[in-house]
């Protein structure tokens, strides 16, 4: 690549970037919606943990309210500048349900959020292991378990009736929830995201002293499918 051809794509990142931005701004001014304008996030930045959480939730703010501006970014860029390394500046343990995609519901796009899912939301040495890789390698600031409304895994858990497979191996992992405020799904769902966070910061070395070091933020959090908003929970 020629030095022309670098500046050229400096200029249309810096256009796309402001251009975006004006786009965003004028359709949330034209609607009456006081909303935070969204900040040009680049992994490995000078986020503090309680700025990338920030970040997180005002995306979800302006998914909630169909002011996405993710899709605006250039993505044959996004994919050349993300080839060769990540560096998200948010992780999210997620369920595994279809309807939780979290890219989307947080407004983020390719290289910006490291994604662990699995049913249920579990925190197990596997996803510690991710985790752990995302806060200590790759620079993630906050860390963020998501329990979402009408979890299949909860409520499976709660009923606690036979089922094929391996699937009752995740009750054991949801039955401190379960015990803590079932038979109601929501806020066994809410305790379960509760529970696993703690879960995180006290079983895993590594995240522990990096949230005793004030490096990353561990947070619970609900997503409401029919109104997309996410609701932070209480430690």
């Amino acid at each position: 690549m020629t030095n022309r051809d670098a500046k050229r794509g400096e200029n249309r990142r810096a256009f796309l970037q402001m251009s975006a931005a004006a786009a965003a701004a004028g359709a949330l001014g034209a609607a009456g919606v006081e909303m935070a304008r969204p900040v040009a996030v680049r992994a490995q930045s000078n986020l503090t943990p309680d700025a990338a959480l920030k970040e997180l939730m005002d995306g979800n703010a302006r998914f909630a309210a169909n002011k996405m501006t993710s899709f605006e970014h250039d993505v044959e860029m996004l994919k050349a500048k993300t080839v060769d390394k990540q560096e998200p500046f948010a992780a999210v343990l997620s369920c595994a349900d279809s309807r939780v995609p979290v890219e989307i519901l947080f407004d983020q796009t390719i290289g910006h959020v490291f994604v662990t899912r699995v049913a249920g939301n579990l925190v197990t040495p596997e996803i510690i292991g991710s985790l752990e890789y995302g806060a200590a390698v790759l620079g993630t600031e906050v860390i963020m378990v998501l329990g979402h409304r009408s979890c299949g895994a909860v409520k499976a858990a709660i009923a606690g009736k036979s089922v094929p497979g391996q699937i009752s191996s995740l009750f054991p992992h949801l039955q401190a929830a379960v015990d803590e405020a079932g038979p109601d799904v929501e806020a066994t769902t809410k305790a379960n995201a509760k529970h696993q966070a703690k879960l995180l910061r006290e079983s895993s070395t590594v995240i522990s002293q990096m949230v005793k070091d004030g490096k990353v933020k561990v947070v619970a959090a609900y997503y409401d499918l029919a109104s997309g908003a996410v609701t932070l929970l209480d430690a």
